[in-house]
């Protein structure tokens, strides 16, 4: 199955998640066999990225949204897990600190892009612009709402400079994120991933849904497209992203650069 096609939204589709299925598996079963797609998928981005990061022509950005307890750590720690540290990054995009806040809500994140050869990894992104801020009424809502349009010129700005920008959203359902935290408060290596805080956005729950339905809507154009990635199977949600980032690699024909003098000249002694 190809992933890029079926699970990207297409520009200029109004998003209702209501409509995607968080539990969706599109036929696949969690057995041998899938697991030897996963195995093969992050084979495949371990030996792309080898040659992106050797020709050091363009730069992968990869940006993960989702709900509390969507699985962003999950799938940074599983998909990227055969990359080569020193051609990957990873940000979190927490509360902005104080410096941050001095400087329009994109220099954070500017500030973070990869460079050439670079894959870098959002943790959340600029999205927390339009999404935190809106439900929470940090900014008025006509400063939020200008946001979406200097985001889409931020993401065509970026592509045009070799920036290849890949935006996952990890779809869960509110029952399995219910499902996740009394999972991590019953077990103690994970109790510290849960806050008060976590507990207590459940109740915006609906806001944040409608918050997310206008940016899959707003900000999703041809070179900076969203991927709605059923994510209440992990091992699916892993599948599939890992499968998109390999044929995304594949789609750039990166090659080896060629050596900058010529070898025949010098013998090993």
């Amino acid at each position: 199955m190809n992933f890029a096609k079926e699970l990207m939204v297409q520009p200029g589709k109004r998003v209702k998640l209501g409509h995607y299925d968080a539990g969706d598996t599109c036929g696949y079963e969690k057995d041998a066999e899938c697991k030897k797609l996963v195995d093969k998928a992050l084979t495949r981005v371990d030996e792309l990225q080898d040659t992106f990061y050797a020709e050091n022509k363009r730069a992968l950005l990869i940006l993960l949204q989702g709900m509390d307890a969507a699985g962003k750590d999950g799938t940074i720690r599983h998909v990227m897990s055969g990359v080569n540290p020193q051609g990957c990054s990873v940000t979190a995009f927490k509360v902005p600190s104080h410096q941050e806040a001095q400087h329009d809500f994109l220099w954070r994140a500017h500030l973070a892009v990869p460079g050439r050869g670079q894959i870098g990894i959002f943790n959340r992104s600029y999205y927390e612009d339009v999404l935190v801020v809106r439900v929470h009424k940090l900014v008025p809502e006509e400063i939020w709402k200008t946001r979406f349009e200097q985001i889409n010129n931020f993401e065509a700005m970026l592509a045009e400079n070799n920036v290849t920008i890949l935006k996952f959203f990890l779809h869960i359902s509110k029952d399995e994120q219910k499902r996740r935290f009394a999972e991590r408060l019953n077990d103690p290596a994970h109790q510290w991933k849960l806050s008060p805080a976590d507990l207590a956005e459940r109740k915006f729950w609906d806001d944040y849904v409608e918050a997310y339905e206008a940016a899959l809507t707003k900000c999703n154009s041809d070179v900076a497209p969203w991927y709605i990635i059923p994510a209440n199977h992990k091992w699916f949600r892993n599948l599939a992203v890992s499968r998109i980032i390999a044929r995304t690699l594949e789609g750039l024909h990166s090659k080896y650069p060629k050596p900058s003098f010529d070898f025949s000249h010098y013998k090993l002694k």
